[in-house]
């Protein structure tokens, strides 16, 4: 029995690629963490659905494994990508436990690639994404990734980058940035990307660090080569080098 893993985009919805709500419709059983379970029943309101909320993923996960070794069509959705900070890796791990279950994997968009697209086009040049939570990842190793990728003139995109618990990450991390970046630098900050009440802002780095950001907030650090267009978030690529 095949388990998919599915990811429905920042907002489901019409963020969902025409592969994931293939898979969607096919499946019996739709197995997400509560606020994406949300995002789905309005166009697959017929579905049997099973929930779990923050820090029950591993819960989730076995749930879905446990439902596919019993003969179910499952399907567990992710927001975004399912392989970027979702449920693609730890399904992945504990499928061996499940013999005669297969993983398959279906891509989304992330909330990288959506808001990016809702500023203008920020990531057209080499880029990471950097998650600002501390949960499973120690704020110094946190610390390094933001160094280096400052250092290295990378675009960032940054995930998670507040919450009840670590308002003050965001101003942190842009201290760590402001080190080796232009307090001018251009930055951009989307809310609710591909859901209602969406909003974008372009602003500098020194303006960002204090800026009012959370958990569903991504935020874009441009590169050096980084500007505004007309109002957008642009990173050349170099197309135009000796473009007269």
């Amino acid at each position: 029995m095949t388990l998919t893993c599915v990811g429905i985009g920042p907002g489901g919805g019409d963020d969902m690629t025409l592969r994931a709500r293939t898979a969607l419709e096919a499946a019996e059983l739709i197995v997400g963490y509560t606020t994406y379970v949300k995002l789905v029943q309005k166009d697959f309101p017929h579905k049997e659905y099973l929930a779990t909320g923050m820090r029950g993923e591993v819960e989730r996960c076995r749930m879905a494994l446990e439902r596919a070794a019993e003969g179910k069509r499952v399907a567990v959705i992710c927001s975004g990508d399912p392989g970027i900070y979702g449920m693609a890796g730890l399904l992945l791990e504990l499928a061996p436990e499940y013999p005669g279950v297969e993983v398959e994997v279906i891509p989304g968009v992330t909330a990288a690639n959506g808001g990016a697209a809702i500023l203008g086009a920020p990531l057209m040049h080499d880029w990471c994404s950097i998650s600002l939570s501390d949960l499973m990842t120690p704020w110094e190793v946190i610390e390094r990734r933001l160094t280096a990728a400052a250092q290295a003139d990378f675009c960032i995109a940054l995930y998670n980058p507040s919450s009840r618990g670590r308002q003050d990450y965001l101003q942190r991390a842009c201290d760590v940035l402001l080190k080796a970046r232009s307090p001018k630098t251009v930055c951009g900050c989307v809310r609710n990307v591909g859901r209602e009440g969406e909003e974008r802002r372009v602003l500098t780095l020194e303006e960002l660090r204090d800026a009012q950001a959370d958990m569903l907030t991504c935020v874009f650090v441009g590169n050096s080569q980084t500007c505004v267009v007309n109002g957008r978030m642009v990173t050349p690529r170099g197309y135009r080098l000796g473009d007269s």
